[in-house]
């Protein structure tokens, strides 16, 4: 196989399971709490990215990390998975998961207006322009059900969105992190898990700890294996092997489109016309921001 039909198949891979989160997402917060879902799911994802590792023999470098690698280790993992998902999966608990999902998309948006306080950088007409029609989006998002133009933010809106910031401000930090991402990532969960766990324990408290659904823990470990793990892996080594890396990029426009459909089908929702105008600014403005990228180098 040609490299680079190798590495369009790795990024099609990762969309095509980052399409199917949001509705296992939803799927499983029927029968968990927003901390039981990242509990289970972080849980999986340590062991899926330990077999990754191993299979890889990349597994002794976690043994051969300083201290200093696993404090900053435990910060990274503070953020994500234990802050993002928390937020992330709450916004999903309070919200339609198309909402939600869309809503998602505009980290990359709000990546750029943090790099200004946070990397220096300026921000030209066209990003301007993208922060503008992306967050359009989002008000059209929030209008509500479709039906009546009656503008409301409500919480899952703000979580959703604070999610965004949460994302956007991992990455920009993570820059600084030197190690295989692969490690670096099973590093950060590992640092992670005694939070969540101990969370989980004081939010049931008082209730006594039950084992929940198996349907709900069967969905917990999709996410962990798919959306935390494989996916990930997948969209790294197609990001390393492709020699077209921006058009393996514009791939991911396809995920929230599959997502969408996904949803319909197997959550039940009705794709709101809201959420249909909502997620195309968006993507225009995700569009625009790559243009605007482009220029600038």
């Amino acid at each position: 196989m040609k490299v680079e039909k190798k590495a369009y198949l790795y990024a099609m891979t990762a969309v095509l399971l980052w399409s199917t989160v949001a509705t296992a997402f939803k799927i499983a917060l029927r029968y968990l709490q927003p901390i039981e879902l990242l509990f289970y799911s972080a849980l999986t994802s340590c062991v899926v990215l330990s077999v990754i590792l191993a299979g890889s023999g990349k597994i002794s470098s976690l043994f051969q990390m300083s201290a200093r690698q696993w404090a900053a280790s435990l910060c990274y993992g503070l953020l994500n998975p234990f802050l993002y998902y928390l937020v992330l999966f709450s916004a999903y608990d309070l919200l339609p998961a198309q909402q939600a999902q869309a809503i998602n998309y505009t980290w990359a948006i709000t990546l750029s207006l943090l790099s200004v306080p946070l990397l220096k950088q300026k921000i030209n007409r066209f990003q301007g322009g993208a922060v503008v029609i992306g967050y359009l989006g989002v008000v059209v998002i929030s209008i509500g059900n479709g039906d009546t133009l009656s503008f409301s933010i409500n919480k899952g809106i703000v979580l959703a969105l604070f999610s965004t910031l949460i994302w956007a401000f991992y990455w920009i930090v993570n820059t600084k992190d030197v190690r295989e991402p692969v490690v670096g990532l099973l590093a950060n969960f590992i640092c992670s898990l005694p939070f969540i766990f101990g969370l989980m324990i004081f939010t049931h408290s008082g209730n006594g700890i039950s084992f929940p659904p198996i349907t709900g823990v069967f969905a917990a470990i999709y996410v962990g294996i798919f959306e935390m793990g494989i996916a990930f892996v997948c969209w790294l080594k197609a990001m390393k092997t492709a020699q077209d890396t921006v058009g393996i990029a514009n791939l991911i426009f396809l995920s929230p489109i599959l997502s969408l459909i996904l949803i319909r089908i197997f959550v039940g929702e009705e794709i709101m016309i809201t959420t249909v105008f909502g997620l195309a600014l968006i993507l225009i403005g995700l569009l625009v921001q790559a243009k605007a990228g482009k220029l600038r180098n």
